[in-house]
């Protein structure tokens, strides 16, 4: 079973985490993004041209996009809902991750898959599915 806590708990290897306060931005649009983010504490939300499309809690990950492609832009703008601590990962880390860990990439995929079921059909909060 899939567990995107667990995917927190592999960031959580890496360097120190970030702590952001409530309104603080963590990464613009358009701005290159060379770190992805997990969430262990807070919640997070995130804007497309100034409104708000989604927000993400405890266990989430975020920031991946600019990892996968070669221009590395952010494509939306990622803003402290509440306090939070963050989980960091830059993309070599990734990289190496999803190598050594294949059950991280899955847990990835997942929560992609579960982030974009909710924006589709938001009667599904939990995105058990």
């Amino acid at each position: 079973m899939l567990n995107p806590s667990r995917t927190v708990e592999i960031f959580q290897k890496q360097p120190e985490p970030e702590t952001f306060a409530a309104g603080d931005i963590i990464f613009e649009n358009g701005k290159p993004g060379e770190v992805m983010y997990g969430i262990i504490e807070g919640t997070v939300e995130l804007h497309i041209e100034g409104h708000p499309v989604e927000t993400i809690e405890k266990g989430d990950v975020f920031g991946e996009g600019a990892l996968l492609y070669p221009n590395g832009r952010r494509a939306s703008t990622a803003i402290a809902k509440t306090d939070c601590t963050l989980a960091v990962m830059d993309r070599e880390r990734f990289l190496f991750a999803i190598q050594t860990t294949p059950m991280f990439a899955l847990e990835i995929m997942h929560s992609l898959s579960v982030r974009l079921r909710r924006f589709k059909h938001p009667e599904y909060p939990t995105g058990d599915a």
